[in-house]
């Protein structure tokens, strides 16, 4: 990781049928993390469940050793699809252009249907939190071409790193 700061990631899937041996993005975000030399401090799942995501959430911004909060899944268009309101619920500022850029890097692979995308970032209590769709390649998207750069405390001409002890 070429020396870069690592950052501690706590890792929730949104999914009524997943579990840790069956969730796929979740494994692929966490050997990631764990890749770039960063701190994998929680993996867990939570059931679409506003009430539940925002329990969940909460207690992973509460927690002392989390910098960063990532999550996979429910941010589509079904009833059942409620991450992006849970985030409403819980973040003090948004972060507008991770959910543009993702869209339009996303677009690039999979044309309008990023449309249905509702993929999200903002500040809540001092911690960054970035809600990602539950498919395994738009983790692979959602981290390869925008979380990996931004959380190396390398990458020029900015990064997350650098402004986490001042949110």
């Amino acid at each position: 990781m070429n020396n870069s700061i690592p950052v501690r990631i706590a890792i929730l899937t949104i999914s009524d049928s997943r579990n840790l041996e069956t969730d796929i993005s979740g494994k692929i975000l966490a050997d990631r993390v764990t890749e770039a030399g960063h701190v994998l401090v929680d993996r867990s799942i939570e059931i679409d469940d506003i009430d539940k995501i925002t329990g969940s959430l909460n207690i992973m911004i509460d927690n002392k050793d989390v910098d960063v909060i990532i999550t996979t899944g429910g941010t589509g268009l079904t009833k059942r699809d409620v991450t992006p309101e849970a985030f409403d619920l819980v973040i003090d500022k948004c972060i507008p252009g991770f959910g543009e850029l993702f869209r339009m890097l996303s677009y690039k692979k999979i044309g309008t249907s990023t449309i249905q995308s509702r993929a999200m970032a903002g500040v809540s209590r001092g911690k960054l939190l970035f809600a990602l769709p539950g498919s395994p390649g738009a983790v692979k998207d959602g981290w390869d071409d925008i979380l990996k750069n931004q959380l190396n405390s390398n990458h020029k001409p900015c990064n997350f790193v650098d402004i986490i002890s001042r949110i």
